[in-house]
């Protein structure tokens, strides 16, 4: 039995709306960068090349922008005359790319750069850090690492992830969970007065517990007697030798 939908139908308007947003969110996030990107970050550089293994430069450390086919060494750039190719360097076994090289085909805004052997770099994924520094007073948003204050992100790979719109949903729930907890809650607050009763009607219970804690005032007559005792001579005294002595003029 076939079912045949006219096509203002609300059932297939609704069908299609659907799917055109849940497509366009897609397209309009996949857009936002250059097919190229995602797969040279997850690419692996400065391995040995298999198809010039026997090469004085077999190191894997370029990338084709066109045809997006993995690392290449420098042999393989013979095949690709004509092409958009990229170097990767190394610092710190992490890689990094110049910025003389990215900016011309990507927007690094945002993204912290870094002088090494005189030339200015990015990374291309990030560098989590244990715990930021004494004193640090701006990281990056998705890895925490520490930053300069003008910059948001430590890494290429980081501002993907960073400018999502899934890592801003989920950090805009992280953060209002955040406010909640800080926030104290109707039932603390009932426990507290709870408790705050339980306090009063047993003070008469807890004053003595208390009282035995504090040393006894000592008897009126106790006191006087150790005053006066405290005040008395002891011994007999003894006169100057000369306090009889008599001058006569």
């Amino acid at each position: 039995m076939e079912m045949a939908f006219h096509h203002d139908s609300p059932l297939l308007l609704r069908i299609n709306t659907r799917g055109a947003h849940h497509m366009g969110g897609d397209e309009a996030e996949n857009q936002r960068w250059p097919p190229w990107l995602k797969p040279l970050l997850a690419t692996s550089f400065f391995g040995q090349c298999k198809m010039h293994a026997d090469a004085h430069k077999c190191e894997c450390n370029m990338y084709c922008l066109d045809c997006v086919s993995g690392a290449l060494c420098s042999q393989c750039l013979a095949y690709h005359h004509g092409h958009h190719a990229i170097q990767i360097r190394r610092s710190s076994y992490h890689d990094v790319i110049r910025v003389s090289e990215i900016q011309k085909v990507l927007d690094i805004t945002g993204v912290q750069t870094y002088i090494i052997n005189s030339a200015r770099v990015v990374f291309l994924n990030e560098r989590p850090q244990p715990r930021p520094g004494k004193g640090v007073t701006n990281t990056c948003e998705v890895c925490e690492r520490s930053l300069l204050d003008t910059f948001r992100f430590c890494s290429l790979g980081c501002k993907i992830v960073g400018t999502s719109g899934e890592f801003r949903g989920r950090k805009k729930h992280a953060a209002g969970m955040k406010r909640k907890l800080k926030k104290p809650t109707t039932g603390a607050v009932a426990s507290d007065s709870d408790d705050s009763s339980t306090i009063t009607s047993g003070g008469s219970e807890k004053s003595s517990v208390v009282q035995s804690f504090t040393p006894c005032t000592p008897p009126a007559t106790a006191t006087a007697n150790s005053y006066r005792s405290a005040k008395r001579r002891k011994g007999i005294p003894h006169r100057s030798p000369f306090g009889s002595l008599m001058l006569d003029f």
